[in-house]
């Protein structure tokens, strides 16, 4: 059979060449829609590193001069010990699992402190260095790359050790589990050495970033000031109203010297407000190519409608002769997937360029991947296969419920 639809189609070559040019076109802009949603929603939903459910972000503020209530002259030591205090109230309270302190270091936050951390003759690249107290990785959960608990990566931070990303040094092509034990040096500092406790479970900086492309490292923070982070983690069946019972005790249990909370935020709307631009650009992306998406669709679909319908005296004349119902379908739907599998190859090579001249998506640091590149070459293949199949299916079982004598006579 498929040697008879190849020589139909080169009996038919001038008609199909116009077919042919489009499933090419055609194929080749879905590999191209099919590699940005792939790379898009592989980024996604990649591992963020840490867990931001049931978590809060508190923020404290200080009294001034005009607040009857202000207590003058207070030192920096006297200031460290109000936020310790608390820190130790909120921990007290019965639907806190873990609480925490830390300076520009929570997830989504736009703010952060950067260096290089060096071992030997490695320097690794930026890296965001975040100052919190050892509870921290117990608040997001944080998990160590060689299976440590949060708990475990906490007893280390509090005997002083500092903990970095897996991914430290991924430009030398290394994990950081073959450096645990060993001595780096920090904070621009080549003096004095610093030991690494645990490597960590790569730490993205938000959804839309891939985890390789950042990196980060955990110091114990030991002085605290009044704009620190205070980050919590509710028990998770006492997180109904969480900020509404937290304000309300607020003044009565949390104002230590001229310390006082000032406001209390839910992570999941701190994680919202941050991504609304890349959510908002990656939305009409798609918005985009789903409406170039139903255009093919459609195109596709009036094109092998409208062949179809122009064959009801061929599907008549293989009827006259003899041909059941589904061997004429399938004859049809064979020549259809056939000239599809004719171009793909030459749509796949086209692909294989427009990759490796860096025209489609970026992950990985490439844009050509072999893997990736197949996968998305294939998904595109059957969604054409499934157009073609609808285009074609449709009119042809309307085509064969008519009497051949009727069709040969209309036509």
């Amino acid at each position: 059979m498929i040697k008879k639809l190849f020589v139909q189609i080169k009996n038919e070559r001038i008609l199909n060449l116009w077919l042919v040019l489009e499933l090419l076109l055609v194929s080749v802009v879905m590999w191209y829609i099919v590699d940005y949603l792939y790379t898009h929603a592989a980024t996604y939903l990649e591992p963020r590193g840490f867990d931001i459910e049931h978590c809060y972000l508190i923020g404290l503020s200080e009294l001034t001069p005009k607040s009857p209530d202000y207590i003058p002259d207070r030192s920096k030591d006297e200031t460290h010990a109000d936020v310790a205090e608390i820190l130790e109230r909120i921990c007290r309270r019965p639907e806190i699992e873990a609480a925490s302190l830390s300076n520009a270091s929570y997830p989504y936050n736009e703010t952060s402190s950067s260096d290089i951390v060096l071992y030997d003759t490695l320097r690794s690249l930026t890296t965001v260095f975040r100052m919190v107290t050892p509870d921290f990785v117990r608040v997001f959960r944080y998990q160590g790359a060689c299976g440590e608990t949060p708990e475990q990566l906490a007893e280390i931070l509090e005997r002083g050790d500092f903990l970095a990303s897996n991914n430290l040094f991924e430009n030398y092509g290394r994990r950081l589990t073959e450096f645990v034990g060993k001595d780096f040096q920090l904070f621009g500092d080549t003096t004095k050495s610093y030991r690494l406790g645990a490597a960590l479970q790569d730490v993205r900086f938000h959804d839309y970033e891939q985890a390789r492309s950042s990196s980060c490292l955990l110091f114990k923070q030991s002085y605290f000031w009044t704009s620190m982070e205070l980050c919590v983690r509710v028990h998770e069946d006492m997180d109904h109203d969480f900020i509404a019972r937290l304000k309300k005790d607020s003044e009565s249990q949390f104002r230590v010297g001229n310390i006082f909370i000032s406001k209390i935020r839910s992570f999941v709307d701190i994680r919202h407000n941050y991504q609304q631009s890349w959510a908002n650009d990656i939305r009409n992306y798609v918005m985009g190519m789903g409406f170039l998406l139903l255009n093919i669709f459609l195109g596709l679909l009036g094109t092998f409608w409208f062949r179809t319908q122009q064959r009801r005296s061929e599907i008549a004349l293989h009827k006259v002769h003899g041909a059941t119902n589904t061997a004429v379908f399938f004859r049809l739907l064979g020549e259809g997937i056939l000239l599809l599998v004719t171009v793909t190859p030459i749509a796949f090579i086209i692909d294989y360029n427009l990759a490796n001249l860096e025209l489609n998506s970026w992950r990985n640091g490439t844009t050509l991947e072999f893997d990736r590149l197949l996968l998305c070459a294939a998904i595109s293949f059957l969604l054409i296969a499934v157009m073609i199949i609808i285009g074609i299916s449709v009119p042809a079982r309307k085509a064969m419920k008519i009497q051949p004598a009727e069709a040969l006579h209309d036509e």
